[in-house]
């Protein structure tokens, strides 16, 4: 019997000045995509901007439905779109941010599980890393590959 441990780093930032501009950019353009989502249920807006290896930036919004869970998160909804009409781009780089009530939250909204592993997908699908910017009114924290949020990538099936 071993016993192994997985080891997660990150990089904390305390405000958008402290990041590059090109992480800037990114996070301004989900915050700006905060304002697509269509959520009179909970209230709880989350904004998602992907990067692609073209330079281009696709957004996304949550969308609620009555029907639960007919709904899709923000991160999902951006990526389906970036992969639909740039089949051909990687996505490198994916920011997300959430506000309740029309205020960013402070803390950080991590993705779901299922959000995570269609991160994964596309990161394998593309051969290099994705990384994730997770951006809170208060801190924002920075993450280099879809590994780090989800070490235990399913991919039993390749």
């Amino acid at each position: 019997m071993k016993t192994r441990e997985i080891n997660i780093s990150y990089t904390e930032y305390e405000s958008m000045d402290q990041l590059s501009c090109a992480d800037r950019e990114l996070a301004e353009a989900a915050i700006k995509a905060m304002s697509g989502a269509y959520t009179p249920y909970s209230h709880f807006n989350v904004g998602a901007a992907v990067r692609l290896s073209t330079g281009e930036i696709v957004t996304g919004a949550n969308q609620e439905n009555i029907a639960f869970p007919s709904g899709l998160c923000a991160e999902r909804t951006a990526m389906f779109h970036a992969s639909a009409t740039h089949p051909d781009a990687a996505m490198v780089e994916i920011a997300i941010t959430a506000s309740q009530d029309g205020k960013i939250c402070a803390s950080p909204a991590t993705p779901c599980g299922a959000c995570r592993q269609v991160m994964a997908e596309y990161q394998g699908k593309s051969g290099r890393p994705m990384s994730i910017l997770l951006v809170g009114g208060e801190k924002i924290w920075k993450f280099s590959r879809v590994d780090d949020i989800l070490p235990l990538i399913f991919d039993s099936l390749k």
